[in-house]
């Protein structure tokens, strides 16, 4: 159908196993972005990255920081201290070092990311949920307005639309809360 793909699968594993799945994804047709783990620290960041050189119209890197589904609580019992913002910014200037081209995070840590990692940085926010929708199982969630005014450049959302009565509608009321939220 002609869309871009995002090929949102979150690799975390060694360099050079994520360098082959880098490299294998990066080939396929119509990939324009695909996730690894800013967590695999940067060898395998830059293995992922390497993968890709010298790739015309290669597809955009983006490390994902802390899932949206956790929260400080959750964080602790996995062993990783200090407040989510905190976190998430250290692994987006990590994710930047590696030369990663932006970072998947939610967007109570976007403006934070914005000012460390630039305006080039790409930052993509999942977690979206409209006002009246449920949280699921995110922790960290925003409307698709406060995500944009954030500074978000792309907006992941899932549920609200697939799990809506008519999800058409329910997406065109998203396209148009974002159509607003990028006038103001």
């Amino acid at each position: 159908m002609g869309f871009g793909i995002f090929l949102d699968l979150k690799y975390h594993d060694i360099p050079n196993t994520v360098a082959g799945a880098v490299s294998a994804a990066g080939s396929l047709p119509g990939v324009q972005m695909m996730t690894l783990h800013a967590s695999g620290d940067t060898k395998m960041m830059r293995a992922a990255r390497e993968a890709l050189a010298g790739r015309k119209n290669r597809p955009a890197l983006l490390a994902v920081t802390l899932l949206t589904s956790l929260d400080g609580p959750a964080l602790r019992r996995i062993g990783i201290q200090g407040p989510p913002a905190a976190r998430v910014v250290a692994l987006a200037c990590l994710a930047k070092e590696s030369g990663m081209d932006g970072v998947v995070a939610s967007a109570h840590e976007a403006r934070a990311i914005r000012r460390a990692c630039g305006s080039r940085f790409l930052i993509v926010v999942p977690g979206i949920r409209p006002a009246a929708a449920t949280r699921d199982d995110q922790a960290r969630v925003a409307t698709p307005m406060d995500a944009i005014r954030a500074g978000a450049n792309y907006l992941v959302v899932g549920r609200p639309i697939t799990g809506a009565d008519d999800p058409a509608a329910t997406a065109r009321a998203i396209a148009k809360e974002i159509a607003a939220a990028r006038h103001k």
